[in-house]
């Protein structure tokens, strides 16, 4: 079966890798360098994006904000060629950084700003996680799905949300066996049904992209397609 989605920066033996019709793009390849002609699901490193951009208490050497080596360019570059969606921890400084609008907590899709794409804030938790990984996605040339928005019901702790090693190192004293934490695997991983509503976007890219390439704005939100979590959760 001929691939009818790149799935980009992401694990080659991950969640994407039990899809059929998706093309992976990995660090092997460095998806830096995808050129069409699939619509795209992007998952572009958010290390130097996020709350720890310099490195995290631990660290012994300061990193530099936003300095990935290219990746979230080429990612919402590919989004805008091709259609598809990419993919960021909430309050990414990649939004800033491109020009684009924060989202709203709550949710819904709005205007991200750029006279091309659309953004919108939802929790991976209504989606399988056991976290509630509130996730921001920016979305290009599709048919933009009406998501579970709000909060979820995920319970597990995505971080302690250390500012020192000291600190790190008290609180596993402190609370050894009581406060359940994910591991790093854990909160990188893309839950299948969260994974599914993103490919189901991006493969609705086909049918709005020749109407994109000669409009200043892509086409509005559409709710023809809804996407609700498997459990929605009140």
């Amino acid at each position: 079966m001929s691939a009818a989605v790149a799935a980009l920066f992401v694990d080659e033996r991950g969640v994407y890798s039990t899809f059929d019709d998706v093309e992976l793009w990995g660090v092997a390849r460095d998806a830096r360098k995808y050129a069409g002609p699939h619509p795209v699901v992007a998952h572009p490193p958010c290390e130097r994006w996020g709350r720890y951009w310099y490195g995290g208490p631990s660290c012994k050497e300061r990193k530099k904000k936003g300095d990935d080596d290219g990746c979230f360019e080429a990612a919402i570059t590919a989004v805008r060629a091709w259609g598809g969606v990419l993919e960021h921890p909430a309050d990414s400084a990649a939004w800033k950084a491109f020009g684009l609008i924060a989202p709203p907590r709550a949710g819904s899709w709005i205007a991200a700003g750029d006279w091309v794409g659309w953004t919108c804030c939802v929790e991976q938790g209504h989606y399988g996680h056991r976290a509630r990984k509130a996730t921001w996605l920016y979305a290009a040339r599709v048919e933009l799905p009406s998501l579970t928005w709000g909060k979820s019901n995920a319970q597990v702790k995505f971080e302690q949300g250390f500012h020192s090693a000291d600190e790190r190192r008290e609180r596993r004293d402190r609370t050894r066996g009581v406060v359940e934490c994910l591991s790093h695997r854990e909160r990188a991983a893309t839950p299948r049904p969260f994974a599914e509503v993103l490919l189901a976007i991006a493969r609705t890219s086909g049918e709005h992209r020749a109407i994109n390439d000669n409009a200043r704005h892509p086409v509005g939100p559409t709710l023809a397609t809804t996407l609700r979590a498997p459990l929605h959760r009140d």
